[in-house]
């Protein structure tokens, strides 16, 4: 299929993801350690829209951008700090200069089931953290005084060997299990069961960039489906599949996530904020912000700076 892109940079990103594979992450073990920590920078053949076996907790050290974990879409920022549970598809996209790298952007730190499971069979006080891992099949989000504490014990893990390395990681896993609930967000709807085929997780891949990159401008369905080497209606059919949401609700919700952002941490006017993430009319931007937040960006906004 011939790709027509409007600019020059869509263009570019289009040979970029035009045959991009996207399947399951293949976790290679450590031999040294029960669990995998490492760092990678973004962009990264590592970050991309990726599902596998294992649990994940991952942070992010620099920069802010978008991720999205099942079908919740949100934004990020340094300190952000997830579990992501086992077989749930996951992506952070930062937001980029041209030519701009952030090195060492993520750690990861990623485990097999059994390890719990496992351990739970021979020391029941292990049970609490099968608990959390239950609960990590939607995804957590830790903030607050959690995601600190748990960066510092995070970061001590890459450092550590032998019994100080399990030290620090059953501190890590203390930290997650007594969060308060106002540190604690479940992410994906509890619904989310994604159907991963090649087919649809390729479709996937191919066009989150292309949709996180263009979400304050034009996003045409259509020129989705070229990126993705698609049909519209066959795009549409793999696209729901994989994210569990179609895609103007994908890319509403994009936008929203990104208008919250700016309410929060910026003195622009809400009309300012409207156009600048992509919706056409005020009217139209405050129904979708009250039908999805049940508040109104005004009622968002006084409520963030009242209580910071």
């Amino acid at each position: 299929m011939r790709i027509t892109p409007k600019n020059e940079a869509q263009a570019r990103l289009a040979e970029e993801l035009v045959g991009m594979q996207a399947n399951r992450e293949v976790i290679p073990p450590d031999p040294r350690s029960c669990v995998r920590w490492h760092v990678h920078d973004y962009p990264s053949p590592l970050a991309r829209w990726n599902y596998h076996p294992e649990y994940e907790i991952h942070l992010i050290r620099k920069g802010t951008g978008k991720f999205i974990v099942g079908n919740y879409i949100g934004t990020f920022e340094a300190g952000h700090v997830a579990l992501i549970g086992s077989g749930l598809p996951h992506d952070w996209v930062s937001d980029l200069a041209p030519g701009e790298i952030v090195e060492g952007r993520d750690v990861v730190i990623q485990f097999d089931p059994s390890l719990i499971e496992g351990a739970a069979a021979i020391m029941p006080e292990i049970s609490e953290i099968k608990t959390l891992l239950d609960d990590a099949a939607r995804g957590i989000q830790f903030s607050g005084v959690t995601s600190s504490a748990a960066t510092a014990e995070i970061e001590a893990i890459g450092t550590s060997t032998g019994a100080q390395r399990l030290m620090h990681l059953f501190r890590l896993f203390a930290i997650l299990v007594n969060s308060p609930p106002e540190d604690r967000r479940s992410l994906a709807d509890s619904w989310f069961r994604p159907q991963l085929d090649d087919h649809s997780a390729r479709a996937v891949e191919q066009v989150l960039e292309y949709i996180f990159n263009n979400h304050s401008g034009e996003i045409s369905m259509s020129e989705a489906a070229a990126v993705a080497g698609m049909t519209p209606p066959m795009f549409s059919k793999h696209f729901k599949r994989a994210i569990g949401q179609n895609f103007s609700d994908l890319v509403r919700k994009l936008r929203l996530a990104h208008a919250k952002r700016l309410l929060e941490r910026t003195d622009s006017s809400i009309s300012e904020i409207c156009f600048d993430v992509g919706f056409s009319n005020l009217s139209n931007f405050n129904r979708h912000f009250m039908n999805d937040f049940n508040e109104t960006p005004r009622q968002f906004r006084q409520r963030c700076r009242s209580s910071s």
